[in-house]
């Protein structure tokens, strides 16, 4: 069953993502260990090829590889040869030539980890790739609602934000609706597709939204570096229409509602400073999770031999 790359959601059978969320379950007991490295993968090599800055994303797989024992390099990609007009394709011969196993690839063109895994015998785990996909976060945050609810189906999320540019949105959604989770998107109504993935609620009112009855509140960051034009007219008007705001999250508090959010929080847009602190917040244990997650990846894929 296992593969070779980790492109996207949208390709994985209904048994590999159950597979991959319980092959989490082991891993993320290894942090309670005095010791927290197993030799897994000792030996192999895993190289960060980052063309956008994570500091969330990149840490989260430095430390799962070398939590399975795995050598890490990162590929400077401001200080090589890419920065004097090296093509894709040249750099990845390069690195074909290093010998890596594994390489974790983060881009803001779409399906460019696709490209890159025809390239090379190595596996390709796609770490976000324009508006299109981000496999392992949408797993991680199966995994981290599986946590709560061990039997997820039937449940709600409501995803909030910028719909349109968010390629969490997609994988999220993706992976909840295959565990039968029910999924709602909330937004402006220029951040929110019309024509959404099947099944998929689509709202632009908050207030409606909640007459929904979400058991998860999940919001998105506001990616301004997205967004060719101005979507709405400014942050604090986001924040008062579609944040969490001190007001609604005592409506959450009432209503026992979890609350997700990827990364980095934009404090004051998508959230007021109380929700960091909020009883039933999964944000911290989403990051936590993430290094699971990308551990049993890592684990999973078996890259090219010979």
């Amino acid at each position: 069953m296992a593969r070779k790359d980790l492109l996207d959601l949208a390709s994985l059978e209904r048994e590999e993502i159950d597979l991959l969320l319980d092959q989490a379950v082991p891993f993320k007991e290894l942090f309670t260990r005095s010791v927290k490295k197993v030799p897994a993968l000792k030996g192999k090599s895993v190289l960060m090829l980052f063309y956008e800055p994570s500091t969330r994303t990149h840490s989260s797989f430095e430390v799962a590889a070398k939590r399975m024992s795995a050598d890490v390099t990162n590929f400077d990609v401001a200080h090589s040869s890419v920065v004097k007009g090296e093509s894709i394709r040249e750099t990845v011969e390069t690195l074909q030539a290093m010998r890596t196993d594994y390489i974790v690839v983060r881009h803001g063109s779409s399906g460019l980890p696709g490209m890159i895994a025809n390239q090379t015998k190595a596996s390709v785990i796609n770490a976000g790739d324009g508006a299109h996909a981000h496999p392992t976060q949408g797993l991680l945050d199966a995994f981290t609602l599986k946590e709560v609810f061990p039997e997820p189906a039937g449940k709600k999320v409501l995803i909030v934000g910028d719909i349109l540019h968010s390629r969490v949105a997609r994988s999220t959604t993706k992976v909840l609706r295959a565990l039968g989770v029910e999924v709602a998107h909330l937004g402006p109504g220029s951040l929110v597709p019309k024509t959404g993935a099947d099944g998929v609620t689509r709202f632009t009112d908050y207030d409606e939204a909640m007459k929904w009855k979400p058991d998860v509140v999940y919001l998105l960051r506001v990616q301004m570096e997205r967004q060719d034009v101005q979507f709405f007219p400014s942050l604090r008007e986001y924040h008062k229409v579609y944040g969490v705001t001190c007001e609604r999250l005592k409506r959450l508090e009432d209503e026992g509602i979890y609350l997700m959010h990827p990364g980095p929080v934009n404090r004051g847009v998508e959230l007021c400073d109380e929700a960091l602190d909020y009883e039933k917040s999964l944000i911290n244990t989403q990051v936590e999770n993430g290094i699971a997650v990308r551990m049993a990846v890592l684990y999973w894929l078996k890259p090219v031999t010979g």
